[in-house]
C-alpha cells in the first residue's frame, strides 16, 4: 500500500528527532526540571518505537508478507 510509503518515514523521522531533543536535554541538564524532561522525552522515544514498528510490521502484513 502506497500509504506506508509515507508513513513509515514520518514514524522514523519522529523517534530520531525525539531521540535527538532527549540527548540534547541531557547534555544541557543542570536542573532537576531538565531532567524531567529528558526522561519523558526519552519515555516518548520508546512509545514513537513501539508505534513504528507496529506500522513497519502492518505493512508487511499488508503486502502479504506472512513467514
Amino acid at each position: 500500500m502506497a500509504i506506508f510509503d509515507y508513513i513509515i518515514p514520518i514514524a522514523l523521522a519522529a523517534v530520531a528527532l525525539v531521540l535527538v531533543a532527549g540527548l540534547l536535554n541531557m547534555w544541557r541538564a543542570g536542573s532537576a526540571e531538565q531532567a524531567s524532561r529528558s526522561q519523558m522525552l526519552m519515555r516518548w522515544r520508546v512509545i514513537l518505537q513501539f508505534v513504528a514498528i507496529l506500522i513497519i510490521i502492518a505493512a508487511f502484513w499488508f503486502q502479504g508478507f506472512r513467514p
